[in-house]
């Protein structure tokens, strides 16, 4: 199904009016043709002019006649001001200045942008809203019938209706609940134009504005709170690394083997860098026995530092 864009505030049932009473088409201008070429022909036969004045008469008169809607239009017919029915799509006759085709009726699904301007929140916060609403004529007879610019009521029934939950809706639930305000908008506006004939297909909330010193205090207390989460996921990072050393602890306390293996995997990892510095507590040296390792590792070290480079080899 095809889109129409209307924008607020366009009345365009006007617009329809004046252009369904200057449309031609086809038929019709055959319809004003044939008795003016007719009516020529036998004024230059006769050689008198009203058949000439009589066929371009019965021409205009004809031409009123046939009426062509396009695929998506319903002509509203009118005689002699009362309702006789639709019309359309495609062509069909009225009886000249008897019936009349009051309105043209688009059924495609017509969108309308709508706003609500510095709007206060139930918190007393200023916000501007723009929205577009998605809408359709499903009954024409009643949307020409039942209300004087069906556009034009549609346009402000969601403007006020956006008002509305806007003004008991707080700040954090309209910029985190969006899709349930939508779908109480939707609810709201299609419960106000049913009775015009008209549906509402949905509701998408395009944009939020605050004010700017709110939009910088909101910022700070985002900023502080992702800190605080951060301290807080630190400090249980800590707490689960102290129980993991308390088990550890528990472990190496009755496995002395363990414990001694576990200093050497420690100096392994601390001087397989060349010129890497560790430092252990004398606590340690004692209680796990690494003065020896340490001894043996320093004297290594000091012979790989004295002992000079190995020269290459002679090339051939």
């Amino acid at each position: 199904m095809s889109v129409v864009m209307l924008p607020l505030g366009r009345k365009r049932g006007e617009e329809d009016v004046s252009a369904g009473a200057a449309r031609v088409n086809v038929v019709a201008a055959l319809m004003l043709i044939v008795p003016a070429v007719l009516g020529i022909a036998a004024s230059v036969a006769v050689d008198n002019p009203v058949p000439v004045i009589a066929g371009i008469t019965i021409g205009l008169v004809l031409m009123q006649a046939p009426r062509v809607a396009k695929q998506w239009e319903r002509g509203v017919v009118l005689r002699l001001g009362r309702y006789v029915g639709l019309r359309g799509p495609g062509l069909f006759w009225i009886v000249p200045f008897v019936d009349s085709v009051a309105r043209w009726i688009d059924q495609r699904v017509i969108t309308t942008s709508f706003a609500a301007e510095q709007t206060l929140t139930s918190d007393t916060v200023p916000v501007n809203v723009d929205a577009v609403l998605f809408w359709l004529v499903y009954d024409p007879e009643k949307a020409a019938l039942e209300v004087q610019e069906y556009q034009q009521a549609v346009s402000w029934a969601a403007q006020t209706a956006l008002r509305d939950i806007i003004g008991r809706t707080s700040l954090v639930d309209l910029l985190k609940g969006r899709e349930r305000i939508e779908e109480e908008l939707q609810k709201l506006i299609d419960q106000r134009s049913t009775p015009w004939g008209v549906t509402v297909q949905s509701v998408e909330m395009r944009d939020v504005v605050i004010p700017e010193s709110l939009q910088d205090a909101m910022s700070r207390e985002a900023q502080a709170a992702r800190e605080k989460q951060a301290r807080i996921i630190l400090g249980q990072a800590e707490v689960e690394i102290a129980h993991m050393f308390d088990k550890a602890a528990e472990s190496y306390r009755d496995n002395p083997t363990a414990l001694h293996l576990r200093a050497m995997n420690m100096l392994y990892e601390g001087l397989k860098e060349k010129g890497a510095l560790m430092l252990v507590p004398s606590t340690a040296v004692e209680s796990m026995g690494m003065g020896g390792l340490l001894g043996a590792a320093a004297m290594r070290q000091e012979a790989l530092a004295e002992s000079p480079a190995r020269p290459a080899p002679p090339k051939v």
